[in-house]
């Protein structure tokens, strides 16, 4: 019944999730009646909760107001939707294999995009450009074996659909494409085929979401422990395909580091490894041609991952720092003994007063008691500045003894640079607020305030440079650009590696009196992104390239290497069956 169900759900997505914004239907942040922030829905443990700090902090920061709306078009009208451009002797063949698909207008449209802002912002505004002119469901490998022979067959391009989070502009269909579009859809190729118990690994259809694949593994008692941000809605499939990261990778690794074996189909046949060995000698590896690829090459349909038996104990905590140069510090440290928790990120003052905005209403008298007298133990006896701490939160995983251990071992290198334990609820919240904080960027739509979020890693050296240099240049190239009212422009630490981490930025601001605020955004985060190039900075850790920062590519990875993606591309692909324009 859950497997029905879930295919169910997952051809008619948009029966779920939002067609114009982020996450689900049932769940956003809104401004009640009185004035109160609340966020919707069961689903999270923030839900149905009040938020009273939300709305002073809202206004105060991008001087805007909740009397002044910018509400989204509720629903999608067909009629601006162009027609589709149909194939009609691929369409015909592809009928008579019994595979589905639909030319439908909301089914096309809601396959025709990502989540990058100026792809939202058009869709709030009932705007849509080019869409897939088809959506087809293949349930296996030999669906999609038999949807790239037509495809070639008729030359008709094909785009990989995975869960649609994508923040690459990877997922937009070029608009001087003049094929019949395809968009295929894997998330009916949603099952775990097999675990290996001895060999602790799993071999999985490619469509499967993440939160989907660890429910069926904690089943068995497994997981992988790979957790992105946006595992609820992403898939194994395009978390291979952009080279993805998760929240616990010092434990479980990257997906380069999880990936065993991986089969995808291209136009000139299937690639794949002939053995599901942990590591061969035979030169280039070829799954590094298969991640980060981002559906130029082909489809991935199936993964042998490496899996774990589930955590016995997992514990969260947090520190404060009278400083972030002083939490960088600390990150440094932990990294360099090589003792860092299944999780550990720093956010910077600003971010910390965001997230302090975001608590919600306590209970009872005892914990608002408790809440400010931590707040005078920090501020007033141990003297730190309100405008200049931050906070590091924590996740600890694995057998008890050794958490405890590890916890202590932490805790004690946090301190030799003035770290204070915050407790465990606000590493609990910090962590959980991750799998929210997206649905903030419709709230802020909804009153005239645009913004996003855009990640790099960087050497060790570099980081204090970058996070300030960076977080400047987007301020002063708001200014520049005519923007009335302060941005918010903020970051956090949000993984660390022996050579280096990976630095989250945030901005955002009050759009009200810009003629075309998208294109001031895109000017402003054009800045910003060369800016972390000057600085050292890799052009992206996790989200991948697209079309939005291919531009850079060049540069990224030298002429050499363009000629060598080129020259894979041309032999894998020579009719560009796999047409979306990324990377290259």
């Amino acid at each position: 019944i859950w497997l029905n169900l879930c295919q169910y759900l997952f051809f008619h997505r948009q029966e779920i999730l939002k067609w114009n914004g982020w996450g689900y239907s049932d769940t956003r942040f809104l401004f009640n009646k009185k004035g109160q922030a609340e966020f919707t829905g069961k689903r999270y443990r923030l839900s149905g909760m009040i938020i009273p700090a939300l709305q002073n902090w809202f206004e105060g920061t991008f001087g805007a107001s909740v009397q002044h709306k910018s509400p989204a078009m509720p629903i999608l009208t067909s009629s601006a939707v162009q027609p589709p451009t149909l194939n009609e002797a691929f369409v015909d063949e592809l009928k008579s294999t019994g595979i589905p698909c639909s030319h439908d207008a909301e089914d096309r449209v809601f396959r025709g995009h990502g989540h990058c802002l100026h792809e939202v912002f058009a869709l709030r505004e009932g705007k849509v450009g080019r869409v897939p002119d088809i959506v087809v469901w293949p349930n296996c490998h030999n669906d999609v074996v038999k949807i790239v022979e037509l495809a070639c067959k008729h030359n008709v391009c094909l785009i990989p659909y995975g869960g649609g989070t994508s923040v690459s502009s990877a997922l937009e269909c070029p608009p001087e494409e003049t094929r019949c579009i395809v968009s295929l859809d894997t998330s009916q190729m949603n099952r775990i085929l097999w675990i290996d118990e001895k060999n602790l690994t799993a071999h999985v259809e490619a469509g499967i979401v993440g939160q989907e694949l660890e429910r069926l593994l904690n089943e068995s008692g497994y997981c992988t422990g790979h957790e992105p941000d946006s595992m609820e809605f992403s898939s194994l499939g395009g978390w291979v395909a952009t080279r993805a990261s998760g929240m616990k990778k010092n434990i479980y690794g990257n997906i380069e580091d999880l990936v065993v074996h991986v089969k995808m189909v291209t136009p000139q046949g299937v690639i794949e490894k002939g053995c599901q060995c942990p590591r061969m000698s035979t030169g280039p590896d070829i799954h590094h041609f298969i991640m980060g690829s981002e559906g130029t090459l082909g489809v991935v349909t199936e993964v042998t991952m490496k899996i774990r038996p589930m955590p016995e104990y997992q514990k969260y905590g947090s520190v404060v720092f009278p400083n972030f140069e002083q939490g960088v510090a600390c990150l440094r440290e932990v990294a360099k003994q090589r003792c860092a928790p299944a999780s550990i990120r720093l956010m910077d003052n600003e971010q910390f007063k965001f997230g302090h905005a975001l608590k919600p209403q306590v209970s009872s008298i005892f914990t608002s008691f408790l809440d400010g007298l931590k707040k005078f133990y920090i501020t007033k006896f141990k003297g730190f500045d309100p405008d200049r701490l931050c906070v590091a939160t924590l996740l600890f995983e694995g057998d008890r003894e050794k958490v405890l251990q590890h916890e202590k071992q932490v805790y004690d290198i946090a301190a030799k640079f003035g770290g204070l334990a915050a407790g465990e609820d606000n590493g609990q919240r910090g962590y959980m607020l991750t799998f929210v904080i997206a649905y903030l960027r419709d709230l802020g739509m909804d009153y005239y305030v645009i913004g996003e979020s855009f990640e790099t890693s960087v050497p060790w050296d570099r980081v204090l440079d970058i996070c300030r240099n960076v977080k400047a240049r987007i301020i002063q190239e708001c200014k520049d650009k005519g923007v009335q009212f302060s941005p918010l422009s903020t970051c956090r630490v949000t993984q660390t590696y022996d050579a280096g981490a990976c630095v989250y930025f945030y901005f955002a601001f009050n759009y009200r009196g810009l003629s075309d605020p998208v294109h001031v955004y895109e000017q402003v985060e054009h800045a910003a992104r060369e800016e972390i190039l000057a600085n050292g900075g890799s052009l992206s850790h996790h989200h991948g390239v697209g079309k939005l920062r291919k531009e850079w590519m060049r540069e990224t990875i030298s002429d050499v290497g363009m000629g060598m993606l080129k020259s894979v591309k041309n032999y894998v692909d020579p009719k560009n069956i796999f047409g979306n324009r990324n990377l290259i």
